[in-house]
């Protein structure tokens, strides 16, 4: 008589770096695994907006690589084709006086733009976008997702059963849906609060006669500005992006998008911009940890079978969310 051996199904919410790197992880370890995204694309905040002619980064501008892991998995990428080496000239503005940043720091991007490393990682994955999970179920040690209407086959989606769900999104809205299941998860993403920002996207006809492709900003609205196009393969139309500080974002959180543009134009005005031809404003609510702790990389309770992991729980940046994906995909199989 033979037996046959139930290969784990896994669930995986959330289409960006942490997830993806989950998923990946899951299915070279002999799991199969299902992703899921509210979004048209998969990426999170390493993501792009493209128009005719143009695009630009509106979410992370750039990544580091430090940790060997991560810097190997780098590597793969660039092998790949799918992010590159950027090294602009970065100045420091609003501090009493305007001066460079000290170029030590190997800065690196999505080729051709920030959205393409987790498109790579997508492709070889099972991945439903456009899908909002609204709700869990666990029955008999199962999970089920419930999804909102607008999703396509939502009540076939509904009915697939999986052997465990990972969380790989920001911390407010994983804690809706652990609520009804654990309360010391849900406490613990309550506590894990995501600041906002409010990012904008300024095009020209026009090369913009700043003396650098970059700048930190430390006075008024805006944190950071930045030339998309000299980041490498971008196309070659004049494009900036702008952020505005997680203190402005929150203060304006519920502005109108007319009233936001209006005043990160004038903000950028005021360091030598000249006026665009276009704005288009990008709201990211959670958009940064407002304390991004290294001391757990991911969290995972093996009685449930349900795991979290995300940039927020792993230093704030796209180094963390990839390494926090592996390292809870590893602690599910030892737990299995």
């Amino acid at each position: 008589m033979s037996c046959v051996l139930h290969t784990p199904h896994i669930a995986v919410i959330g289409a960006g770096i942490a997830g993806l790197s989950c998923a990946i992880q899951l299915e070279s370890l002999g799991m199969r695994v299902s992703v899921f995204d509210k979004s048209r694309g998969t990426g999170g905040r390493m993501s792009t907006r493209r128009g005719e002619g143009w695009q630009a980064d509106h979410g992370a501008q750039y990544f580091t690589a430090r940790d060997p892991l991560f810097v190997q998995e780098l590597a793969r990428w660039q092998d790949a084709g799918v992010a590159d080496l950027w090294q602009p000239d970065i100045a420091v503005l609003g501090d009493g006086s305007s001066h460079r940043n000290d170029g030590t720091t190997r800065r690196y991007v999505g080729m051709p733009r920030m959205s393409s490393p987790a498109r790579w990682l997508a492709d070889s994955l099972t991945v439903t976008t456009s899908a909002r999970v609204i709700g869990l179920s666990n029955h008999d040690h199962r999970w089920q997702l419930h999804f909102d209407d607008s999703t396509v086959d939502r009540e076939a989606l509904a009915n697939t059963v999986f052997d465990a769900v990972v969380l790989a999104l920001p911390s407010a809205q994983a804690a809706e849906l652990t609520r009804p299941h654990t309360a010391a998860i849900t406490t613990l993403c309550e506590a894990s609060l995501m600041r906002p920002c409010w990012a904008a996207i300024l095009q020209f006809s026009a090369a913009v006669p700043l003396p650098f492709a970059a700048a930190f900003v430390n006075a008024g609205p805006l944190r950071w500005i930045a030339r998309d196009n000299s980041k490498p393969g971008r196309p070659e139309r004049e494009t900036w992006v702008l952020h505005a500080t997680t203190d402005w974002s929150e203060q304006h959180l519920e502005d109108s998008a007319e009233s936001v543009m209006q005043a990160l134009t004038a903000a950028f005005a005021d360091l030598g911009g000249p006026e665009p031809d276009t704005v288009t404003v990008h709201r990211w609510r959670y958009a940064e940890p407002l304390s991004a702790s290294g001391s757990r990389a991911f969290v995972w309770d093996a009685a449930l079978k349900l795991g979290l992991c995300g940039d927020w729980l792993h230093g704030g940046r796209a180094e963390g969310a990839w390494l926090g994906g592996r390292a809870l995909a590893r602690a599910m199989l030892s737990t299995d």
